[in-house]
């Protein structure tokens, strides 16, 4: 039965089983109306459009909080605030006062998307538990910072050749795919994610539409499914049909979920039926991995300021192990229903968090080039089986957006009326002229940096040499924490690049940086630091002063293989006496849960003479035999059994008297 206007959109619109009325009249809309509904769409936007704009998650009218600064709507004052806490909104406050246009979500996602991991407001939860929320002052500045550092050799019109040859994040095409059909409402248009499509899908958008309708899937009532203790995901995938793998880790927590595409048909209370998401598997894992009230995990301070010797420091380093070993099992259990997944969305941002999903590690289930990746291209919360749920309904919720071209043409033609004006107040200034020099410092700076964190070796020392440049070089713009070359491989812990600078390129290892910090205060393991200790023993005493670069005694590489031989002997040394530890101890308890087995026995079948004409021993003496080589707690209980038979025998004699 054909349904009217009003009544399509009694219900939110799912992609994969939309009404026969749309998919039937739905065409994709031009090029020139995809770029003004863009536009219209991150334009700042009054308190009163945002909540003609919002769309209720049950169909029926509400009202949200907006921020106006960055165009977005929330649907409860927590959220707001806790965006206004945010990077993104911090961002666009600073752009503002430059005179600059705000940035999208996923465009400041993209901006980000080197940087160390946000810790401001952005992966906080929901809840009011302040012990467990990051106070975001300091690292935002800092993220802020690193930011429109970055940001500067780009800002130049002046450096745009160098600027095009480097990858361009957060560029491209829109976010959604707009859509209009003669069965909706006037100026009404139906967005759809381009992320759930697959690439060849969204290269041939002049097909887009008989994609969707040939990813239509009818309501099912798929047998209902129980993970285990350990979160194992169905065995039989190909019963289940179409389904997603999402998966989010930050902060120490992790949320991991399979989840069907075909929508299963249930009631309301009301009996009102509704089509519902199937959840085929999910999984959390939590472990206190974040450093309290002073943000950042563990591995990310230690790689700044080197290892932290506190019990917090070390508690946190454990845990980041456990929970990557954690992850890694469960993806492995779950590697047949994620290897037959249409698409799989995660988001993983830092390098520790990136490392612990696609690695590299033997048996590795998410890799980093499977055309299925996707990220999320909205903001998420804190990595929960709620948010990830509802990041899902997100991706296949159909968006409705409603234009006044009206207002628009208005608004279109408001800056003609004064053109001189308009451009004048408008114009940002312009940033100065870089140098030469300082051009191809930032050149310089680039391709050092990639160079060192990929370790290439042959390739750092030929490209200072062929430059004619010094071992001491100073990275443009200014690097406060790695100044140089050596600075740099140091805190990567890159040892074999550390060595190679200072016997090879002669890199000076007395040059601080501006927090008074040498090189050599920068490594984060044991092998960077020998590393430089190799160096002083190879370069020798006079060389450079080793006392001022906090260098420790100088040691040979024999002496390196010795004691790597040596700890290796002695921890095989260790494991082979607690095995046989383990062993002895098991065998004690053997014979003494056989022992106690006999004597009980013993006393059932009446046994208590002695035999060969020895004397019968004492209680005391049996008893004090019985306990010989026991351990505490298996003397207590056998004492505790003593004397409640004791007691049982005193009560029984009352009763016959």
């Amino acid at each position: 039965m054909a349904q009217t206007k009003d009544q399509l959109f009694q219900r939110p619109l799912y992609v994969f089983d939309l009404p026969t009325e749309i998919l039937s009249t739905i065409t994709l809309r031009n090029a020139a109306e995809q770029s003004q509904e863009a536009a219209s769409e991150t334009a700042p936007l009054t308190t009163s459009e945002l909540e003609e704009k919002v769309e209720p998650e049950d169909g029926g009218p509400i009202k949200a909080t907006s921020c106006t600064l960055c165009g977005l709507q929330f649907p409860t004052v927590q959220e707001q605030r806790s965006h206004v806490r945010s990077d993104l909104h911090g961002y666009n406050l600073k752009q503002k006062i430059r005179g600059q246009k705000p940035v999208g979500e996923e465009e400041f996602e993209g901006l980000i998307g080197d940087l160390n991991e946000s810790i401001s407001g952005s992966d906080s939860s929901e809840s009011d538990d302040e012990d467990d929320q990051n106070d975001g002052s300091k690292p935002k500045d800092s993220t802020l910072s690193a930011l429109l550092k970055r940001q500067a050799k780009i800002s130049n019109p002046e450096f745009e050749d160098f600027a095009s040859k480097r990858p361009k994040r957060g560029a491209g095409k829109p976010p959604l795919f707009w859509f209009t059909s003669p069965t909706l409402p006037e100026n009404t248009s139906l967005g759809i994610y381009r992320a759930i499509f697959s690439d060849v899908e969204q290269e041939e958008e002049s097909h887009i539409v008989e994609t969707i309708r040939n990813k239509q899937l009818a309501p099912v009532s798929l047998p209902k499914i129980k993970a285990n203790a350990e979160g194992a995901a169905p065995a039989d995938p190909a019963k289940i049909g179409p389904h997603y793998f999402l998966c989010m880790i930050g902060g120490g927590h992790f949320a991991a979920m399979v989840v069907s595409l075909a929508p299963k048909m249930g009631k309301k209370h009301t009996g009102i039926e509704e089509r519902q998401a199937t959840v085929l598997a999910h999984k959390t894992f939590h472990r206190y991995t974040t450093r309290r009230k002073q943000g950042g995990a563990q591995s990310s301070n230690d790689s700044s300021k080197g290892n932290a010797h506190s019990a917090g420091a070390s508690i946190r380093r454990y845990n980041e192990a456990a929970l990557m070993t954690e992850v890694r099992d469960l993806l492995k259990e779950w590697k047949t229903i994620i290897d037959t997944a249409e698409l799989v969305f995660m988001r993983a941002t830092g390098s520790a968090n990136r490392r612990a999903l696609l690695g590299p590690y033997e048996g590795q289930v998410l890799r980093n080039n499977d055309p299925r990746n996707r990220g999320f291209p909205f903001s998420t919360r804190r990595a929960t089986q709620k948010e990830l749920m509802r990041a899902f309904v997100e991706l296949t919720r159909v968006k409705t957006s409603t234009i006044d071209e009206a207002a628009l043409a208005a608004l279109n033609a408001a800056p003609a009326a004064t053109p001189e004006a308009s451009t004048e107040s408008t114009k940002p200034s312009k940033p100065p002229k870089l140098s030469k020099e300082e051009e191809a410092a930032i050149l310089h700076t680039a391709q050092l940096t990639a160079l060192i964190r990929r370790s290439k070796i042959p390739a750092i020392l030929n490209y200072l040499s062929s430059n004619k440049l010094s071992s001491t070089f100073q990275f443009f713009p200014a690097n406060h924490h790695t100044p140089t070359p050596l600075h740099l491989a140091s805190s990567l812990n890159a040892g074999s690049v550390v060595l190679a600078l200072l016997t090879k390129a002669k890199a000076d290892p007395t040059v601080m940086s501006d927090d008074a910090r040498t090189p050599f205060s920068l490594a984060g393991d044991r092998a960077t630091r020998d590393a430089f200790r190799a160096a002083r023993g190879e370069l020798g005493e006079s060389a450079w002063d080793w006392s001022l670069a906090g260098v420790p005694a100088p040691l040979s590489k024999s002496e390196v293989a010795e004691r790597d031989q040596r700890d290796k002997i002695e921890k095989a040394e260790i494991d082979k006496q607690e095995a046989e530890r383990r062993k002895a101890e098991t065998e004690r308890l053997r014979r003494e849960s056989a022992q106690e087995e006999a004597n009980k026995r013993d006393k059932r079948l009446g046994k208590g003479k002695s035999l060969g004409g020895q004397p019968e021993k004492t209680g005391a003496e049996k008893r004090e035999e019985e306990s010989r080589g026991l351990t505490p707690e298996a003397r207590m209980r056998i004492e505790r059994e003593r004397r409640a038979k004791a007691a049982e025998d005193r009560m029984r004699g009352l009763r016959g008297n």
